[in-house]
């Protein structure tokens, strides 16, 4: 296909995620289904996660240009969407190419009113400009539209962290994800992985933040013999942390109560040695996703350490005694503000209402899971969101209904944010350039 079709599959993805679709799925479902080279495909790539990334920013500056109230079919609107971003941010693409194909698009699928509305649209733009967006008075306006984040998340986090810091983590938000990958220390060592990839045309850094995270570039580390042999998993580097924090040992029982698709239920079985008992035992609500498990543990070559069942963890009174495990990692739904730079349309999705109710969520199989726990265990609670309302709060809840737990200090193999003043450990996506994580670490007193 040409650099043209690339264009037109980025309209028809965008409109499939407006509908529901996960950006990340939808991508690779229409990757899979093309016959792109691979220019194309990184173009096609960059204008899913760009036209959505910039969507409040780009989606102001085509109201100036469009009557108040009009409202467009989301096809329209994303071919607009999609010229803009072009013209705006991608530097290389001549917007006589970018008109060609958008009007081209609008005329193959709409009838003339349509083409037409394309044109004097994109050259209106074109002769105009857009908008100053530095000219918004309001401030928090001006912040939600400059970096494309809806105003009750800026809110949120300005009221948490302060404004310096907020606007820290929105400029890294719109940034390239890393690529970092698990280095699975059940059947080869850091060294030897770093070594082949290497050898095989990847550019390889030691991970700042995991002990067993390397970040690669080159190639997609999907397409490497290691991963294909199992002896790594893509996983970003901060969501190794709370494994790390359980400080698992070789013999140790583990429940993962929310363990789907399973990247971390293989990094604690990695540590377990099941000649002396180690096993994991973890949990989905549905059949389908732990199957999933299930496949990633063969993969990995440690499926003789895990156990993975079907099940509610807020009804794990169903199936376990109290005190069963030595270790319980509570990986919890939740709203996933940490991944925004991998599934940018979740800033849009999410609403303040949303996670105050998966807080309660939260809550529940924290109080279910928290009486599995042997005497002077360690419960790991944590979330890929960077929200107090579903991290520090939660755990502050639980401390105050659960006198048999206390707080302990989060450690990890690198001792992360070794000079900060909280038990619980924060990671935000500016601190390392990773996702979004946060983790805590509660013992059962003795």
């Amino acid at each position: 296909m040409t650099i043209d079709n690339a264009r037109s599959l980025a309209v028809e993805s965008l409109t499939r995620v407006a509908n529901g679709a996960y950006s990340n799925l939808q991508l690779d479902k229409t990757i899979a289904h093309s016959d792109l080279n691979d220019a194309d495909r990184r173009l096609l790539t960059n204008l899913v996660y760009g036209t959505i990334q910039h969507r409040l920013t780009l989606d102001y500056y085509l109201r100036s240009f469009v009557k108040p109230g009009e409202k467009l079919e989301p096809w329209v609107e994303n071919v607009l969407l999609v010229a803009l971003y072009q013209m705006l941010y991608l530097d290389r693409i001549p917007n006589r190419a970018i008109f060609n194909e958008a009007i081209q698009y609008a005329k193959d699928h709409g009838h003339e009113g349509i083409r037409r509305f394309v044109t004097g649209v994109l050259h209106a733009i074109d002769r105009e400009g857009v908008p100053d967006v530095a000219k918004i008075s309001d401030p928090l306006k001006r912040l939600s539209v400059t970096y494309s984040m809806p105003e009750w998340l800026v809110t949120r986090l300005s009221d948490q962290l302060g404004e310096d810091k907020t606007i820290s983590i929105l400029e890294t938000i719109n940034q390239p994800a890393a690529q970092s990958v698990r280095v699975n220390t059940a059947v080869t060592t850091k060294t030897e992985a770093k070594a082949e990839l290497e050898i095989a045309g990847f550019t390889v850094e030691e991970s700042q933040v995991a002990g067993e995270g390397l970040r690669l570039d080159g190639q997609p580390a999907s397409r490497s013999e290691l991963f294909n042999q199992g002896q790594m998993t893509i996983q970003d580097e901060s969501a190794m942390l709370p494994v790390e924090a359980l400080q698992i040992q070789p013999g140790d029982q583990v429940l993962d109560a929310c363990a789907a698709p399973g990247g971390k239920t293989t990094q604690i079985a990695a540590a377990l040695d099941p000649d002396q008992g180690g096993q994991v035992t973890a949990l989905d609500l549905h059949e389908k996703k732990v199957k999933l498990i299930a496949r990633n543990a063969a993969r990995l070559q440690v499926a003789d350490r895990v156990n993975a069942m079907a099940l509610d963890a807020r009804k794990v009174d169903q199936k376990f005694a109290n005190q069963t495990f030595d270790k319980i990692l509570v990986d919890a739904p939740c709203s996933g503000i940490g991944l925004i730079r991998r599934k940018p349309e979740i800033r849009y999705d999410k609403t303040p209402e949303d996670s105050q109710h998966l807080q309660t969520i939260q809550l529940a199989i924290l109080d279910a899971v928290s009486r599995k726990l042997k005497r002077n265990g360690l419960l790991v609670y944590s979330t890929c969101t960077i929200l107090d309302t579903e991290n520090a709060d939660v755990v502050a809840q639980f401390l105050a209904t659960h006198d048999n737990f206390e707080s302990v200090r989060v450690t990890t193999t690198k001792n992360v944010k070794a000079d900060r003043d909280t038990d619980t450990l924060a990671i935000y996506p500016d601190d390392f350039d990773t996702d979004g994580f946060f983790v805590s670490a509660l013992r059962r007193k003795n």
